[in-house]
């Protein structure tokens, strides 16, 4: 695939999470009736607008497809506007900030009903193991003992690992390589019974200085129905999350450093990469990163949603309203430092193309 394609797929990716995101924040802020200067998908030099005579709002496609707005009237400003975003009651101003990322959340569990409907999901059931030969061709790879050799047989329904539950492969596969570059413990179902197989090692792979474990096993399918598909769904959706969640505990504790971040570049790579496996590949990234994008932004950060809505249940509880200037102010530095943060990881992106 030509890095032409491959920037055109990623834009386009970007520009529809974008969208759906940005769409949640309009469409509600519509039904509450506030008024709307301008909504924008990506930021920069406009490269189209059109000015709505009916609506009196400004609709533009930016030139960078990193971001968007819902501009509403009274959002960091105090104003006399009876319709504007500050003098809607606490709830409603609540459902229109949490709006966006819900709708990334809400479309990306829909996709992964459809790619769980197509594709074969594992169980954590033990089919075959791999062999050392297996892994001679991937770069980065230490096999010192296949997982047999510390107890693991085939059969076995793996059910725990260092205690925590997992029920499908992708949580198996996730619990193993967030933990597996150290001995780990497994709790298993062989025969019936409960057997705990403390200490149990794994093949490790190295990956920009992190040091993650790998399956060295397969598992058996998963015949799944229609409950069956909803729920897998779920879980999978869940895991997405979690993962996020998990990522950034890692990256404030040391466990990961920064080389393991992604920014707007390094997820285009990533992008490409799964548009040359197929389109389930890039609807499964696609789904990803849109649930990323919505958890992320819920997150209590200024600039981001999660700090505008922190700021609003304060209002809630106290009754007491943060002024807009103040709240401007917050979010203004809170935006000045994640854009700063976006370029040093941007500038790491690229050194690593090269």
């Amino acid at each position: 695939m030509s890095a032409a394609l491959t920037v055109i797929i990623a834009l386009l990716v970007f520009g529809f999470l974008i969208f759906i995101h940005e769409f949640g924040h309009y469409i509600f802020a519509r039904i509450f009736k506030v008024t709307i200067s301008e909504f924008s998908i990506g930021m920069g030099p406009k490269l189209v607008t059109y000015d709505s005579k009916k609506t009196g709002i400004k609709y533009a496609i930016g030139m960078f497809p990193i971001g968007g707005y819902v501009a509403m009237v009274g959002e960091d400003e105090e104003t006399d506007d009876p319709n504007a975003f500050n003098r809607k009651p606490a709830w409603q101003r609540f459902i229109i900030t949490a709006a966006g990322a819900a709708v990334n959340i809400v479309v990306g569990f829909l996709a992964m009903i459809i790619i769980t409907s197509v594709i074969n999901i594992g169980n954590t059931t033990v089919h075959s193991f791999m062999t050392e030969a297996d892994f001679e061709e991937l770069e980065g790879v230490s096999y010192e003992a296949s997982s047999s050799k510390y107890g693991l047989m085939a059969g076995d329904t793996i059910t725990h690992v260092n205690g925590k539950r997992v029920k499908i492969a992708d949580e198996l596969s996730y619990q193993i390589m967030r933990w597996g570059n150290e001995p780990v413990d497994l709790t298993v179902e062989r025969d019936g019974k409960t057997v705990e197989l403390p200490g149990v090692r794994f093949p490790t792979i190295t990956d920009q200085g992190q040091s993650f474990g790998t399956m060295d096993f397969y598992v058996t399918a998963i015949d799944k129905g229609v409950f069956d598909t909803l729920g897998i769904a779920f879980r999978k959706a869940c895991l997405v999350m979690r993962m996020c969640w998990e990522s950034i505990y890692d990256l404030i504790t040391g466990r990961y450093t920064v080389a393991a971040v992604s920014g707007p570049v390094g997820i285009s790579s990533a992008i490409g990469d799964a548009a040359k496996a197929g389109f389930i590949s890039l609807l499964n990234i696609t789904v990803i990163i849109s649930i990323n994008l919505g958890f992320m932004n819920l997150l209590p950060i200024p600039a981001l949603d999660g700090g505008r809505l922190i700021t609003i249940i304060f209002e809630m509880i106290t009754r007491k309203k943060v002024p807009a200037k103040v709240e401007g102010m917050i979010n203004g530095i809170g935006l000045l430092l994640l854009l700063g943060l976006s370029v040093i990881i941007m500038i790491k992106d690229v050194i690593q193309l090269f």
